[in-house]
């Protein structure tokens, strides 16, 4: 298997535990905001066309704290899930309706590519405005400086 592509020809009908492994670049994420590998814990079930695939995926993301600006890394561990199928061909146009749906995609009968549902699932769990901690102080808005490491030395503000 190669970057979350499933191979399945190899995989026998029924289901099957698979552990894929890919670096950021491979399934679309930038190299430098992701911290090693993207890793995928899957349990995938073939019955004749119909492919499901479902599981968990794990990865760590560096961001910026927006209240104290300081860079950290976050450890994501998301469920993800997939539903797959070979298109029909008489359908074409359903077929088309379908996939546009979150969980709904088509395979050639030989490889599922997952790298897209990879991607779009963990960029949607990075929170807009990221913390490094729950309690973090942030920063002075006098003299800029970072609260978490201690009290500034700016004088508290007059009632």
């Amino acid at each position: 298997m190669d970057a979350f592509t499933l191979d399945l020809a190899t995989l026998p009908a029924g289901a099957s535990q698979v552990v894929v492994e890919a670096r950021p670049d491979q399934v679309g994420l930038e190299a430098g905001a992701w911290a090693g590998k993207v890793w995928g814990r899957l349990r995938v079930e073939k019955s004749g066309e119909q492919v499901s695939v479902r599981g968990e995926l794990e990865a760590v993301t560096h961001l910026e704290c927006v209240g104290c600006l300081e860079p950290f890394d976050m450890p994501l561990r998301v469920p993800f899930q997939v539903f797959a199928e070979r298109p029909s061909g008489r359908h074409a146009g359903l077929d088309e309706a379908l996939e546009r749906d979150d969980y709904m995609m088509f395979h050639d009968g030989r490889r599922l590519d997952l790298r897209e549902q990879v991607r779009e699932t963990l960029l949607l769990e990075v929170p807009m405005t990221p913390r490094c901690r729950p309690d973090c102080r942030g920063l002075c808005a006098r003299c800029g400086a970072n609260l978490n490491l201690g009290p500034c030395g700016c004088a508290p503000p007059a009632v």
